[in-house]
């Protein structure tokens, strides 16, 4: 690749679509799941911090939620149920990301490379901050399951029961206000969505 591509390797992402395996009646693709990682994850530190009086960088989290897809530009998106088939299978994955971090770490100048380096995978040093924005992961994938099912296709049911037992088995408290409190909104229409509005 040519020097300082990073920029242009993310506007690729719009072109990464999720869900491989599955019939889509709607493509879902890399950018528009990252922003919403984003500000899912970016509400589970506000949910943190004004809800159970935590200290979470809230603004951290959005970031870590924009940036932790961006290896999938150069690998494509791995369904999970292939990802996560064997040990051997995750950790040469687990591989190819380093790699693919590298490669899109190159396409800047060094000089603010090392203000990329902890966004694209997950830290040790960030490891809590990356416990929120997996469970924002997995709510966006959830929201995505809702949305199929709502057009009436059901090849997303079983995924959606999966990352749900998923979201529960993480035990984020944040994560099961944000279910509990603002997921039901997602299975409304719009004008339902806007009625106390309408009625003021």
């Amino acid at each position: 690749m040519k020097d300082n591509h990073f920029y242009a390797m993310l506007s690729r992402m719009k072109y990464i679509n999720r869900w491989g395996l599955m019939r889509n009646t709607r493509n879902e693709n890399l950018c528009e799941h990252s922003l919403e990682v984003a500000y899912i994850a970016h509400a589970l530190g506000i949910i943190n911090n004004e809800i159970y009086g935590g200290d979470i960088n809230a603004e951290r989290l959005a970031i870590l939620g924009m940036y932790h897809d961006v290896t999938e530009i150069i690998t494509g998106d791995m369904p999970t149920p292939v990802k996560y088939y064997s040990p051997l299978i995750r950790n040469a994955y687990k591989e190819v990301e380093n790699v693919a971090q590298e490669q899109m770490l190159s396409g800047l100048s060094e000089n603010i490379r090392g203000r990329y380096a902890g966004l694209l995978l997950e830290t040790e040093e960030e490891k809590e901050l990356w416990t929120y924005v997996k469970a924002a992961d997995k709510i966006s994938a959830y929201i995505k399951c809702l949305e199929e099912r709502k057009t009436g296709n059901m090849d997303f049911v079983d995924a959606e029961q999966t990352i749900f037992n998923a979201i529960n088995d993480m035990k984020l408290k944040e994560a099961d206000y944000f279910m509990k409190e603002y997921i039901p909104a997602y299975m409304l229409t719009i004008d339902e969505s806007g009625e106390d509005y309408h009625n003021r």
